[in-house]
């Protein structure tokens, strides 16, 4: 999906480089079922999943995002190597930090959510000033160590991040199928998943933060 979204982002079709960035998403996000359904690790010990997961997540939503970045002159001229460099090089560090994903299913620090910031830049037409603003505060994010959730296996608000996640899901999809002009008022719309994601990450950080503080008192 990588190679072929790289392809197609060459050639500057936008629609076509974010429809295989989505498949891409959804396979990340049905992967592990179908590999524990098939016992991948009984009949294929030897092959270590969760680096395969992160050469492939860090290709499609770290290399693929930066490279549409700097071939799409989305930030300023003068700017654009090291605004790709900090996306690239802050999730390098990202991935590769032994609690990148924590047991109780937080991601440690800025989860590389490239592909989603871009889209989000494209659809809004947000300002090359603004667009290398964004990406530094959030390859600076990367290395402050803030729990974002893992949206299908937090159990707080479950319920209600599923059903927003799947309406968000579904807006996103019609934003890339009517790319590179989408609706305005479904971009902004569609905000609301993001907002609320970020919330509640702060909020859940912030009971942890206490519960560890409590843990170090007794």
């Amino acid at each position: 999906m990588a190679f072929l979204a790289l392809l197609d982002a060459i050639r500057g079709d936008t629609r076509m480089t974010f429809a295989w960035l989505a498949v891409a998403t959804f396979i990340d996000g049905t992967d592990g079922a179908l590999a524990r359904a098939a016992r991948v690790k009984t009949y294929a010990a030897t092959l270590d999943g969760a680096r395969m997961d992160d050469i492939v997540d860090y290709l499609t939503f770290v290399f693929i995002p930066a490279f549409i970045v700097y071939q799409m002159r989305m930030v300023p001229d003068g700017l654009a190597i090291a605004v790709v460099a900090a996306m690239l090089l802050s999730s390098a560090f990202g991935f590769t930090l032994q609690d990148a994903k924590t047991e109780d299913h937080f991601f440690t620090g800025f989860p590389s959510y490239w592909n989603i910031v871009v889209l989000y830049m494209i659809g809004l037409g947000t300002t090359a000033g603004l667009n290398a603003a964004l990406l530094l505060l959030l390859a600076a994010l990367v290395f402050v160590r803030v729990g974002y959730i893992y949206p299908s296996r937090t159990p707080t608000w479950r319920a209600a991040t599923l059903a927003l996640g799947a309406a968000w899901a579904a807006a996103m999809i019609v934003v890339v199928w009517t790319l590179p002009a989408p609706p305005r008022a479904l971009v902004i719309g569609s905000l609301v998943f993001p907002v609320y994601y970020i919330v509640l990450s702060l909020l859940l950080q912030g009971r942890r933060t206490k519960a560890g503080e409590a843990r170090r008192e007794t």
